[in-house]
C-alpha cells in the first residue's frame, strides 16, 4: 500500500497541475481560434478562393486539400513571443500589455494582540516591498503608547518575510499572549488574511509571514524577459562563455552530430538493405536491431563513458549508436515497400539483380530512408546536448548545465531557443535535399 499511495499521491499532484493549469490552455486554445476566424474573414473579404481547392465538393478530411499556413505560423511565434514578453513585464511590451505585475511599494497592516486576561491592543506594520536588485531601509516608526507596538519591514519582491512582532511588544507568546486578528478579521494558526497588498499568514507557532503579492509576472529567475536573453546572447557572441566562443560551444555540439549521423547512416543504411533483401541477414540482425531499438540513447551514456571515456569519440559512439538503428529500420522499411509489381516489370526488360538494386529498390527507398535520416537527425542532436550535459568542455549542452548551476536562466534560455532553432534548421535543410534529391517522392 505504500508503493500505491505514493503513486496515487504523485498522480494525483500531476492533476492538480493539469487542473490549475487549465485556464491558461483554455485561453491558448481560445486565441489560436480567435486568430483563426480573424484570419479567414480577412482571407475571405481580400481574397475569394478561385483556385482547384475551391472547386472541391469534399475538402475537410482531404489531406491533399491541407497545407501549413504561413500566416498561422507566423501568427504562433509572434503570439508565443508576446505572451513571454506580457507575462515577464518585458520593456518590447507597452504597459497596457503586461500581465498584472508584484507589487512594489509601501503598504501596512494591523494587527491585535489579546492578553491572558481579555485585553486586547493594535499595533501596525508598515512594509516596504522593494525589487531584489534594489534593497530598501525598513521605514522608520513610532512605536506607540499600548502594549502592542508599531514594527517595520523591508521586503524584496517575490519574497516573503517572518516577522516576530512579540520581540518588540511588551507582553508575547512566552506572557501567553498572542496574536489573535488581521486587520481585525480573526485569525489562527494555519490560517491567512488577505491585506490590500497580498496576504498575511500565521505559522503553527503563532509567527506571522508577510506575503506581498506576486500578481502574473514570471520571476526573473524563472523565466527572464526576451531583451534580457537578447542582450546575454550578445555579451555571450562576443565575449563567449568558460574561455570559448558561442560559434564554438555550437561549432562543436554539430560536429559531433554531423559525424556521429554520417557514421550511423554509413553503417545502417547497407545493413537495412541486407535485412531488406536477404532472409539470412533478416534473421541475423532483427533481434539485435529490435533489441536495440527502443533502448533510448541517453540509457547508453554510463556504458559509452566506461568504454571510451568523456572525450570526443565517447560522444560520436553514442551518436553513431543513436543513428544506427534508426536508418537501418529505415532502409529496411524502404526496401520492403517497393511495389513487386515494379521488380516483375524490370526483370521482364531483363535487368539484372544490380540493375534491379540500382535503378528500382534504391529509388524506391530513398523517401524512407530520407525520413528516417530526419528522425536519426533529430535524435542525434537531443543526445549530443543531453551527452554534452554529463561531460563536455565545449558545447551547447555543457553551457546550459553550467549556466543552470549559477542559476543562469537567461543563458539556459538562450541555448534552449538556439538549440531548436538549429534543430529546426536541419530539419529544413533535410526537407529541402530531399526535394532536390527525391523530386519523385509521393507521385508512385
Amino acid at each position: 500500500m505504500g508503493l500505491l499511495g505514493d503513486l496515487w499521491g504523485e498522480l494525483w499532484a500531476v492533476l492538480m497541475t493539469l487542473v490549475s493549469a487549465a485556464p491558461y490552455i483554455i485561453g491558448y486554445v481560445l486565441l489560436i481560434l480567435l486568430t483563426m476566424v480573424i484570419w479567414s474573414g480577412i482571407k475571405r473579404l481580400l481574397t475569394p478562393k478561385h483556385d482547384y481547392s475551391s472547386l472541391k465538393t469534399v475538402t475537410f478530411g482531404d489531406e491533399s486539400a491541407v497545407s501549413s499556413n504561413t500566416v498561422a505560423s507566423v501568427v504562433s511565434v509572434v503570439l508565443i513571443f508576446l505572451l513571454w514578453a506580457a507575462f515577464t513585464g518585458s520593456k518590447l511590451l507597452p504597459g497596457f500589455l503586461h500581465a498584472p505585475g508584484p507589487f512594489i511599494g509601501e503598504g501596512s497592516f494591523t494587527y491585535t494582540i489579546t492578553t491572558p486576561d481579555g485585553q486586547s491592543d493594535d499595533a501596525t506594520v508598515s512594509v516596504v516591498v522593494h525589487p531584489t536588485g534594489q534593497p530598501a531601509d525598513a521605514p522608520e516608526v513610532e512605536p506607540g503608547p499600548g502594549i502592542a507596538k508599531n514594527d517595520s519591514t523591508a521586503i524584496a519582491v517575490y519574497r516573503s518575510q517572518l516577522l516576530r512582532v512579540d520581540q518588540n511588544d511588551e507582553m508575547g507568546r512566552d506572557d501567553d499572549t498572542f496574536i489573535t486578528a488581521i486587520n481585525s478579521q480573526p485569525i489562527a494558526p494555519g490560517q491567512s488574511v488577505a491585506i490590500e497588498f497580498g496576504r498575511v499568514a500565521m505559522s503553527d507557532k503563532g509567527t506571522l509571514n508577510i506575503i506581498p503579492d506576486t500578481g502574473m509576472q514570471m520571476e526573473p529567475i524563472w523565466l527572464p524577459a526576451p531583451e534580457a536573453v537578447w542582450t546575454r546572447l550578445g555579451e555571450i557572441a562576443t565575449t563567449g562563455y568558460r574561455n570559448s566562443t558561442l560559434a564554438e560551444h555550437l561549432g562543436y555540439s554539430l560536429f559531433r552530430v554531423i559525424v556521429g549521423f554520417a557514421l550511423g547512416a554509413l553503417v545502417g543504411i547497407p545493413l537495412g538493405y541486407a535485412m531488406g533483401l536477404s532472409n539470412w541477414f533478416r534473421g541475423w540482425f532483427d533481434p539485435i536491431v529490435e533489441f536495440m531499438r527502443p533502448v533510448p540513447p541517453l540509457a547508453l551514456i554510463p556504458l559509452v563513458i566506461i568504454w571510451a571515456g568523456i572525450g570526443e569519440t565517447g560522444k560520436i559512439i553514442l551518436l553513431f549508436l543513436a543513428a544506427l538503428w534508426i536508418m537501418a529500420i529505415a532502409a529496411r522499411s524502404g526496401v520492403s515497400g517497393v511495389r513487386i509489381s515494379k521488380v516483375h516489370a524490370a526483370y521482364s526488360l531483363g535487368a539484372s539483380k544490380w540493375q534491379i538494386m540500382r535503378h528500382v529498390i534504391m529509388p524506391n527507398s530513398l523517401p524512407e530512408i530520407f525520413t528516417g535520416a530526419r528522425v536519426a537527425m533529430g535524435v542525434c542532436w537531443g543526445t549530443v546536448v543531453a551527452a554534452e550535459l554529463v561531460a563536455a568542455e565545449k558545447g551547447a549542452g555543457m553551457m546550459i548545465m553550467v549556466a543552470s548551476k549559477f542559476q543562469s536562466t537567461d543563458i539556459v534560455l538562450m541555448g534552449i531557443i538556439l538549440i531548436g532553432i538549429i534543430g529546426f534548421s536541419i530539419d529544413m535543410l533535410m526537407r529541402w535535399a530531399e526535394r532536390i534529391l527525391v523530386p519523385w517522392k509521393g507521385k508512385g
